[in-house]
């Protein structure tokens, strides 16, 4: 199998800030649709969650890691399900109530909200980390054949 080069700290992001923005710019407008509410009101809260949802994700990943130096488990199925599982169970307690509050509805509707972004979020991730592989992938064989092409011009 071919395995493609790592990505550098500017490349991961990039890569999240896009994810986001691209979430942000779908999100936004559809919830405004939805609930009947200002859009400047929703694309406020969308950028609250996602700023919440980058943050948390970078704890949590690093919290994850520490626990897996400490007690030395492997990535199988259970250590990644049970990061999911955690992953989003920390979002959830974190988003509802704040959801909750902007937008003056009860911690149920929150949660109902919430649960729906969760769904929308599942297909997103995965066709957006999709594309992204796919076009990273043709871009990285472009630079590669580009660098064979100046290296065989130079000689």
């Amino acid at each position: 199998m071919n395995h493609p080069l790592p990505r550098s700290l500017r490349e991961r992001i990039g890569h999240a800030l896009a994810f986001e923005g691209i979430a942000v710019l779908i999100c936004a407008p559809a919830l405004a649709w939805a609930m009947d509410k200002p859009l400047v009101h929703l694309g406020a809260l969308t950028l609250m969650f996602s700023t919440v949802a980058m943050l948390w994700n970078m704890l949590f990943n690093y919290l994850f890691d520490r626990a897996q130096q400490h007690l030395g488990f492997e990535r199988g199925l259970w250590a990644r399900l049970s990061h999911a599982l955690l992953f989003e169970g920390g979002l959830v307690v974190m988003l509802v109530p704040l959801a909750a509050w902007w937008l003056s509805i009860s911690l149920l509707e929150a949660l109902l909200l919430d649960i729906g972004l969760i769904l929308f979020f599942l297909p997103y991730t995965l066709g957006f980390n999709w594309i992204y592989d796919v076009l990273r992938a043709r871009w990285l064989a472009r630079r590669q054949a580009q660098g064979a092409s100046a290296v065989c011009r130079g000689a």
